[in-house]
C-alpha cells in the first residue's frame, strides 16, 4: 500500500505550538547575565545534550531555578512561542489578539511575536490554546512553514522513510516531507519513527529548533544519529551574484602596513547575507580568510576562503577598496600609544622598530606572527616613515569579484535511506 493511502485524513489544523498551564514558564524569564550551559538532569551522554547546550548558550531556551532542564517534560504552545520567537526571522504580518490569551498572560508577548513572524497561528474561533501540549508533527510543520520550505521530491517517496507515516494527518504531509528534506526532524531513539501525535518534549523541541538554525546556516551541524536523513539525487546551486557586498569587521581598531607587506588576516562577516526569500545564505559571524597586500599605490584586502558557521568552506573571490590613507611615524613617537588596539604588518612593525629604536613590539600585534628582525635594518637611521593606515570599520567591506556559490537547494528524486 502506498504511503499516500496510509496517510490518515483529518480536518486541517491551523498551526501553533506550546506551554504548561498557568505558571510562568522558565523559557520566557528575562535572560540572565550568563548562559546556563550545564543542567543537573542532562548528562554528557544524553542524546540531546549538544542541541540543548547550544540553544542555552544562545538564550533561546533556559533551565529552571533548581539547575535542572527537565528534558522529558512536555511543551505547550505558549512555551514553544517563547522559544521560537528567538530564531532570526522578519515579521511578516500584524499581531492579533486571541480570545484565550489575556494581556496579562505570561506569554502574551511571545505569542504575539511568534504570530507576527509566521511561526504560529490560531485555531478557528480566534483561540490560541496556549496551554495545550503540542504534538511533534505540529512543531515540525510550524518550523517548516515558518521558514517557507516546500518539498522538492515526491512526498510519498520522502515519507516512506518513516515506519509510522500512516499516522500523519493529511494537512501535514507536504510540510513533513519538506522538513525531512531539510533535516529538521530529530527522533530518539529511532530516527525512522516520527511519532507525529506524541506530545513534544523540551529536549525534542530544542533539537527541532537547532536543526532549523542549521538549515539557515545559523548553526554548525551536529553529528547526531537521530536526525532523519534522505538521499537527494540532484541539487541546484544557490548563488550570490558578482558585485554583491559582504560587510566585515575586525578585532582591532586599526591596521598599519609598510611597503610590500603581505599579511594573512581573518575578517568576520558583520551581518547576515540573505537571499530574495529571506533565507540566510551567509550568517553573521562567518569568517573570511585572506591577505592584506600593500603596493606603491595602496593597500587592498584579497579574500581567499569563506568559512560558514555551519562548517562548510568555499573559495571566495572578493576584494576591498584600495586604501591609500597614510600615517607618519616619527622617531619620538610613543610606541605604546601607537600600537594600542592596532595590528601591524611585518614591514610596518620593522619600520616602527627601526625608526623609534623600540625593538620590543609584541609579536602578537604582528599579523601572521611574521618575524621582523631581518627587516629592521632597512629602516635604521630614518627619522620618520609613512605607513598605510587601514580602518577596518570603513575600509574592508568586500565586493564579490565573481559569482559565489554558498549552498544548495535540493530538487529531483529523493529516496529513504
Amino acid at each position: 500500500m502506498s504511503v499516500l493511502n496510509r496517510i490518515k485524513s483529518g480536518t486541517s489544523v491551523l498551526l501553533t505550538l506550546g506551554t504548561v498551564a498557568g505558571t510562568a514558564a522558565p523559557m520566557l524569564a528575562p535572560a540572565p547575565s550568563f548562559a546556563q550551559t550545564a543542567f543537573s538532569d542532562v548528562n554528557n551522554n544524553y542524546w540531546a545534550k549538544d542541541f540543548i547546550q547550544d540553544l542555552s548558550e544562545r538564550g533561546i531556551i533556559k533551565g529552571f531555578p533548581d539547575g535542572s532542564f527537565r528534558p522529558d517534560a512536555p511543551v505547550t504552545r505558549a512555551e514553544f512561542a517563547a522559544m521560537v520567537r528567538y530564531v532570526k526571522k522578519a515579521k511578516t504580518r500584524a499581531a492579533v489578539r486571541f480570545a484565550d490569551v489575556p494581556s496579562n498572560f505570561w506569554a502574551s508577548g511571545a505569542i504575539a511575536e511568534a504570530y507576527e513572524m509566521g511561526w504560529m497561528s490560531g485555531y478557528p474561533g480566534n483561540v490560541f490554546r496556549p496551554t495545550q501540549q503540542i504534538p511533534r508533527v505540529q512543531v515540525v510543520v510550524a518550523l517548516n512553514n515558518g521558514m517557507g520550505y516546500e518539498p522538492t521530491c515526491n512526498f510519498q517517496d520522502v515519507l516512506s522513510y518513516y515506519s509510522d507515516a500512516g499516522e500523519i494527518q493529511s494537512y501535514a504531509v507536504q510540510s513533513v516531507a519538506a522538513a525531512t528534506e531539510k533535516q529538521l526532524v530529530v527522533s530518539y531513539p529511532n530516527p525512522k519513527s516520527l511519532k507525529p501525535n506524541k506530545s513534544a518534549t523540551r529536549a525534542e523541541v530544542a533539537a527541532f529548533i537547532y536543526q532549523t538554525l542549521v538549515s539557515t546556516n545559523q548553526a554548525r551541524a551536529i553529528n547526531s544519529p537521530y536526525i532523519a536523513k534522505i538521499d537527494v539525487s540532484e541539487s541546484v546551486a544557490v548563488k550570490i551574484p558578482s558585485g554583491a557586498t559582504i560587510p566585515v569587521e575586525y578585532t582591532k581598531g586599526k591596521i598599519l602596513l609598510g611597503p610590500n607587506d603581505k599579511s594573512p588576516i581573518t575578517l568576520t562577516v558583520a551581518s547576515d547575507i540573505t537571499g530574495n526569500n529571506g533565507q540566510v545564505l551567509i550568517p553573521e559571524g562567518s569568517k573570511v580568510n585572506g591577505e592584506l597586500r600593500s603596493t606603491a599605490s595602496g593597500v587592498q584586502f584579497v579574500a581567499q576562503e569563506l568559512s560558514i558557521i555551519n562548517g562548510s568552506r568555499v573559495p571566495l573571490a572578493a576584494t576591498s577598496q584600495l586604501i591609500t590613507r597614510k600615517e607618519t611615524v616619527t622617531k619620538g613617537v610613543n610606541v605604546g600609544n601607537l600600537v594600542k588596539n592596532t595590528a601591524l604588518g611585518a614591514a610596518a612593525a620593522a619600520a616602527i622598530a627601526g625608526v623609534t629604536g623600540d625593538r620590543a613590539i609584541a609579536t602578537e600585534e604582528v599579523l601572521g606572527g611574521a618575524g621582523i628582525g631581518t627587516l629592521i635594518g632597512v629602516f635604521l637611521g630614518r627619522d620618520k616613515v609613512d605607513l598605510y593606515a587601514v580602518n577596518p570599520d570603513t575600509d574592508l567591506d568586500l565586493q564579490l569579484d565573481s559569482e559565489l556559490v554558498v549552498g544548495t537547494t535540493s530538487t529531483g528524486i529523493c529516496s529513504a535511506r
